[in-house]
């Protein structure tokens, strides 16, 4: 089975989504004039503008009752989306997933992650300024994402019902499995600790947290990333300052291998492309339809907002974090040996520089990576459960199974089996948001043109009015005119 399902999936992947995935990266970038490289300072001012009061942050957004007003008090700030998103993205890609794609494409992998980051952060500005665009009022925050684009936007409903299922299946239980897989495989390694008995302890504290609603899961998002992210960082350039004189040779080997210099054209490099588009694809998550469903929870004046600081995510995750991994790996030169690979391949690499800290830093960096992509994983699919269906059951039997069953299931599971089920259902998830993204682009586009000639005009902080999309103004229940 899985021999088959490999198959399809490099069928999917040579063919059809790494053309899809860079075309649509381009086309963004040209109609944005590059938005991810000539805002990149300003969406670092957008990630720390404090939200001082709930009427202050959306002025143009005032409530008319006082239970909307109560709702709008209980807000997820701009900086908590960011934290929500970095943790799902911020997972076993950066981690395990760099690594499984050098030991199978080779060093010239990382080449094509930055490249697909590189773009594909103009596709997540652009779907992200999307789902803020079309976001509607629940009950403790907004929600919203590509199902909730798709079907008010295109109003195609089986489409978005059909990417409602696909997202559910690809995050809240794949991916899920995923990281389970990737913590235990890391704590047995460190450890020696009985995979089952992990996953069953992580099954109990992911089920706690997600009980807790959105709210709960921002909190504890916007306090585990920067705690991963500084750690890890930190100990990676340490690594890069005591190999300082390796780095040129590194830049090398990446730069002739990606471009089949050294291992020759054909399905060498094929190979490599292939692979470092996929595990960018895993990694940063851009194109794919996830950030959106929590880019639609902050509260903020004008969705380019959360778009830039979405886009700056995608810089976030595969330029620093999956470049630290990369080089560690490439500097320790054991990324030919055959029998490492995944998240073995990374502590082996950290224990030949730091010593036996090597594997236990990387079991706990794995913990905290991989348990926050767990629970934000989780509400990628309970924001789409919530677009299919309000049934209390419903909600509370998908809770047990996502950060339950498919926690346990991935902790018991092998490697292979995980990745190609993820690969799988993420061809197809991705090109369904991709087709959405580009009919509905013209919007994103549109609100960019507003929110620059706002800031040429001397506005601080601009803002969104509903009739810059007149054609749409009745789809638009999250804004207030």
């Amino acid at each position: 089975m899985n021999e088959i399902i490999t198959h399809i999936n490099d069928a999917l992947w040579s063919y059809v989504l790494i053309g899809a995935l860079v075309g649509c990266g381009l086309w963004f970038t040209w109609k944005t004039k590059g938005v991810q490289f000539r805002m990149v300072g300003e969406m670092f001012r957008l990630l720390f503008e404090t939200v001082k009061s709930a009427e202050e942050e959306s002025k143009s957004q005032k409530e008319e009752t006082t239970e909307g007003a109560k709702k709008q008090k209980r807000h997820i700030s701009s900086f908590q989306a960011f934290a929500v998103s970095v943790a799902t993205r911020v997972g076993t890609g950066n981690l395990a997933g760099v690594a499984t794609a050098i030991a199978v494409g080779g060093p010239g992998a990382v080449f094509w992650m930055w490249v697909i980051a590189l773009i594909g952060s103009a596709t997540a500005f652009v779907e992200s300024t999307l789902a803020q665009l079309f976001k509607q009022r629940n009950k403790e925050s907004f929600i919203g994402g590509p199902a909730y684009y798709i079907e008010k936007g295109l109003h195609k409903h089986w489409m978005a019902v059909l990417f409602a299922v696909l997202i559910t299946l690809q995050f809240a239980l794949s991916n899920n499995s995923v990281q389970a897989n990737t913590i235990c495989g890391a704590m047995q390694e460190a450890f020696g600790w009985d995979p089952l008995t992990v996953g069953l302890v992580l099954a109990a504290m992911a089920l706690v947290i997600v009980f807790g609603g959105i709210q709960r899961i921002a909190k504890v998002s916007s306090v585990l990333v920067p705690l991963m992210a500084i750690g890890y960082l930190i100990l990676a350039v340490v690594v890069i300052i005591m190999n300082i004189e390796y780095l040129p040779s590194v830049l090398k080997v990446i730069i002739t291998n990606a471009f089949g210099i050294e291992q020759g054209v054909g399905g060498a490099i094929g190979t490599t492309i292939m692979n470092g588009v996929k595990r960018g694809l895993f990694s940063n998550e851009a194109g794919e339809g996830s950030a959106p469903n929590v880019a639609a929870t902050a509260t903020t004046s004008h969705p380019v907002k959360q778009g830039l600081i979405q886009a700056l995510g995608v810089f976030t995750d595969t330029l620093l974090v999956c470049s630290c991994t990369a080089f560690i790996i490439l500097i320790s030169g054991l990324y030919d040996v055959p029998e490492l690979n995944g998240i073995a391949l990374t502590q082996a690499a950290l224990e030949s520089e730091v010593g036996g800290f090597g594997p236990i830093f990387v079991a706990i960096a794995i913990f905290l990576f991989a348990f926050s992509s767990i629970i934000g994983n989780y509400y990628y699919g309970e924001a789409n459960i919530r677009f299919i269906t309000n049934n209390k059951n419903v909600m509370t039997v998908f809770r047990v199974f996502s950060a339950g069953v498919m926690v346990v299931f991935g902790a018991v599971a092998s490697l292979e089996t995980v990745w190609n089920i993820v690969d799988l259902v993420m061809a197809f998830l991705t090109t369904c948001n991709l087709i959405a993204i580009v009919l509905l682009g013209k919007y994103a586009f549109r609100l960019l043109d507003d929110y620059c000639g706002q800031k040429r005009r001397g506005v601080e902080s601009p803002v969104f009015h509903k009739h810059i999309v007149p054609e749409i103004e009745k789809e638009i229940d999250g804004w207030e005119n």
